[in-house]
């Protein structure tokens, strides 16, 4: 004989909720369909599918299609207004001023000095950054592809950081390397040291804010390069090693050449990336001390926001936009000779 139905008073409320919500969103549903119904015999079934596009369309032509227009525009006129009418056209002068220099080895003599510090930061910063950061991915990977105990609980640590927001990033480690109250001071001094003013030294500032960026990013590409290490057949490895090949020339051998389309994909990204590095480094240093770590994508903040120099600002974005176009058509080449490679 069938147990007879439970109360309502002796359901759990984790039952009483979900029921709740499926009667909630039948509900929803119920209206959607009378008024969609009509809409699909209106204007037919194929054609649905823009009408539910048109919302996301229309957001995209607002907050993204639109700003560009207008940045555009805004590179080829001159004016502290911000409205579209009470700027003259200028035509390429903002271009000239920006990118003109009497001798390109010093900024000084620089038109737009503030630009060319910026660009000089940022070639520096991309070229360590970069580097180090491939390097030191390539070595993380390597090691956790290995059969090492704990390796899944390693390769979540090394991802870990990736989670973080960059302004959260840039707040540990701004509370890390305070002068004063910094946990790093405070281990140095116990250890015998003094305080230094890390983020306050031109030289030590560039080299945390680097540091700070590879152990923020890491892991991203370690996870990348990981995956393509795991893509490799073993069997090239069993066939090296009956040929005597060793650790050292199976890795140059087998895994560096098959892994090269991954490691070029990784090198693209990262260096769109640290181009457009702003917002840890911003909140670590603000660009400081000086201008040792302001970097494009700060200067082009600072002339807009805080020097209303809107027209310089859209030049020095188009042409950032125009280096990472470039950076992009070099990855999509470098994922269309890996997939021709593979």
């Amino acid at each position: 004989m069938a147990a007879p139905p439970a109360s309502r008073s002796s359901r759990s409320p984790f039952t009483l909720i979900g029921d709740a919500l499926i009667s909630a969103l039948s509900g929803v549903l119920s209206i959607a369909e009378v008024v969609l119904t009509p809409l699909q015999n209106l204007i037919g079934a194929r054609r649905m599918a823009y009408f539910f596009l048109l919302p996301n369309m229309l957001i995209f032509s607002i907050f993204i299609l639109l700003p560009m227009l207008l940045n555009f525009y805004y590179g080829f006129t001159s004016g502290t207004s911000i409205l579209p009418e009470n700027r003259p056209f200028v035509g390429t002068a903002n271009f000239q001023d920006l990118l003109y220099c009497e001798d390109y080895s010093d900024y000084l003599t620089c038109e737009e000095d503030f630009f060319w510090r910026a660009a000089r930061n940022t070639a520096v910063y991309v070229v360590a950054e970069v580097s180090t950061i491939v390097l030191l991915s390539l070595i993380t990977a390597l090691a956790l592809n290995r059969q090492i105990r704990g390796r899944a609980f390693f390769r979540s640590v090394f991802f870990y950081p990736v989670l973080l927001s960059p302004v959260v990033v840039a707040i540990i480690w701004k509370w890390l390397l305070q002068q004063d109250n910094g946990l790093l001071n405070a281990i140095v001094i116990a250890l015998g040291g003094e305080k230094t003013p890390w983020l306050l030294q031109a030289n030590s500032a560039t080299v945390w804010v680097i540091i700070v960026s590879v152990w923020a990013h890491m892991g991203f590409y370690t996870l990348i390069l990981l995956a393509g290490l795991q893509s490799i057949p073993g069997e090239l490895y069993e066939a090296g090693s009956m040929d005597g090949a060793n650790g050292w020339s199976s890795f140059r051998f087998i895994t560096l050449p098959l892994l090269m389309p991954t490691m070029l994909v990784v090198l693209v990204l990262s260096l769109i990336r640290a181009v457009q590095v702003f917002d840890q480094v911003y909140v670590l240093t603000g660009g400081g001390p000086g201008t040792a770590t302001m970097y494009i994508v700060q200067y082009i903040y600072r002339a807009a926001f805080q020097n209303q120099q809107f027209g310089m600002a859209a030049a020095a974005s188009l042409v950032l936009a125009l280096v990472l176009f470039t950076l992009t058509l070099v990855q999509l080449r470098a994922g269309r000779s890996g997939e021709t490679g593979a």
